[in-house]
């Protein structure tokens, strides 16, 4: 998914499995700074999402998890 897309439906993720998911956004109390919000669903079912600068940034804390899932 690119960027200025909602990657929720009524707050919940719509991230498929063994897919990623991501958005840029820009937070009030930083207009000028860029943002990611990304979601992974594991093959497990299991969601990784979380907010980072870069989407680089993003994939690597999900490699980071997935070292973790069974």
């Amino acid at each position: 998914m690119q960027s200025n897309n909602s990657i929720n439906v009524n707050g919940c993720s719509v991230c498929a499995k063994g897919k990623e998911n991501y958005t840029t956004f820009n937070p009030v109390h930083r207009p000028y700074s860029e943002y990611y919000q990304y979601d992974y669903r594991h093959t497990n079912n299991a969601l990784f999402s979380c907010i980072d600068t870069s989407l680089e940034r993003c994939r690597s804390r999900r490699d980071e998890w997935m070292k973790t899932q069974k």
